[in-house]
């Protein structure tokens, strides 16, 4: 798979969105290294004015590699709703993917796919 071909997938889900009017904007971009090693990074904004601002260092060679990814999700007064990373933090965690919640604390948590984020601001939005 090429960089450009997950990038096509992350914007087809996107649109997808789209159609429902539960986003209002996005402004997606790529930074390919390579064709397989990248840089994707975005901000999306629903319906009530939350917002997901979202990076993934990716490396697509021969599956899909996370070197280090953030989906933060807030509403619109900044207050933090939830972020999945795998950012080292002091003092250590025990685990490397984790997720904030916003009650501040911090959880072990799979790496998530965009398709699941959004699933996830469902729960918020409807």
């Amino acid at each position: 798979m090429l960089l450009t071909e997950y990038f096509a997938r992350l914007v087809k889900v996107v649109e997808e969105y789209y159609k429902t009017n539960l986003i209002i904007d996005s402004d997606l971009h790529i930074d390919c290294r390579t064709e397989k090693i990248g840089i994707i990074k975005g901000t999306i904004t629903f319906i009530d004015n939350s917002n997901l601002f979202f990076t993934e260092y990716l490396d697509v060679r021969y599956k899909v590699e996370k070197f280090s990814y953030s989906f933060h999700y807030q509403q619109k007064d900044g207050k933090l709703l939830f972020r999945y990373d795998n950012a080292d933090h002091k003092p250590r965690l025990s685990f490397t993917s984790h997720k904030h919640l916003s009650s501040g604390e911090i959880i072990q948590s799979s790496i998530p796919e965009i398709s699941d984020i959004f699933e996830e601001i469902m729960d918020y939005l409807l």
